[in-house]
């Protein structure tokens, strides 16, 4: 199954708001054999919100929104997607009354506006949201599916992990995600690549992708498969492989960070550390006192 993730709202665009949500929706699909094969952030516009699910729905079997389900005007995915699909909106007296009984709880009375958030597309399934009052949705049309969820990361994870996973884990592949994360310090990207690049393009089942940040290059094999074993002995064999290509600048194979193979080292040897910093700044000591 292949899936395409829509972040919705203008803010997204400008330099004052970073779409976190993708990054944790693509985590939670690959999880449950789900590849994300595209990302795209729209702005509050109709017409470009309808270009976009219309592209995805002809491209993919599932296409996982996040944001525009608030109670403004500028909130827009329910109802470009429920015409977008012929589905008229119709009032569910049962959000109303959630979302009314929310506002009470906190001593108020709740905005008119917020009636727009119980409207649902006709045939839509409601996803409970504890942590907000708009609702998540999932809606089926000529075998796809199409999921629309709040934009706040704390009440999209939530509901995810409650409502989503448990009807996605019915429907997704037997096909799992298997990845590795080998670091490497002291070493450019480019020579990184010179040494393990004759080694990882010798196997096809493997995607391979060199990842530069600051103070390390990151290894990352991802493989597809439904054979655990089979994709783990695969693994073994490059990361092996690739490790004695780099040498001793590999510093771990099991996505540590620096600052905890450090600790983890001084740990077993019963040793401590200090240190004494001027032009760093006290970075140092902040990335070691990061390790608990």
């Amino acid at each position: 199954m292949k899936a395409e993730i829509i972040a919705v709202g203008s803010e997204l665009l400008t330099p004052y708001r970073l779409d976190t949500n993708s990054l944790f929706l693509t985590d939670q699909l690959n999880r449950l054999g789900i590849r994300v094969t595209r990302k795209v952030v729209v702005g509050d516009d109709p017409a470009l919100l309808r270009e976009a699910f219309r592209e995805a729905l002809e491209r993919v079997e599932l296409v996982v929104a996040s944001g525009g389900l608030g109670p403004t005007a500028d909130d827009l995915t329910r109802e470009t997607v429920a015409d977008l699909l012929g589905r008229p909106l119709i009032r569910d007296d049962a959000i109303l009354h959630t979302i009314e009984a929310r506002f009470q709880r906190f001593g108020r009375k709740m905005a008119e506006v917020n009636t727009r958030q119980a409207m649902v597309p006709e045939g839509a399934i409601v996803l409970p949201n504890v942590r907000g009052t708009a609702p998540g949705l999932w809606l089926e049309a000529n075998g796809r599916i199409v999921l629309l969820l709040p934009g706040p990361p704390v009440e999209l994870e939530s509901l995810f992990k409650s409502e989503v996973c448990p009807r996605l884990a019915k429907r997704a592949p037997h096909v799992r995600l298997f990845t590795r994360d080998v670091r490497i310090t002291g070493m450019p990207e480019s020579e990184v690549e010179q040494r393990v690049a004759p080694i990882y393009t010798q196997y096809s089942e493997a995607e391979t992708t060199i990842l530069a940040t600051p103070g390390e290059i990151q290894l990352h094999p991802r493989v597809w498969s439904s054979d655990a074993a089979a994709a783990e002995k695969l693994h073994d064999d490059l990361v092996k492989r690739m490790v004695f290509a780099v040498g001793e600048n590999v510093f771990t194979t099991a996505g540590e960070s620096l600052e905890e193979v450090v600790a983890g080292t001084l740990i077993f040897n019963r040793a401590t550390i200090a240190v004494a910093e001027s032009c760093t700044g006290g970075l140092v000591a902040e990335r070691l006192t990061n390790v608990p």
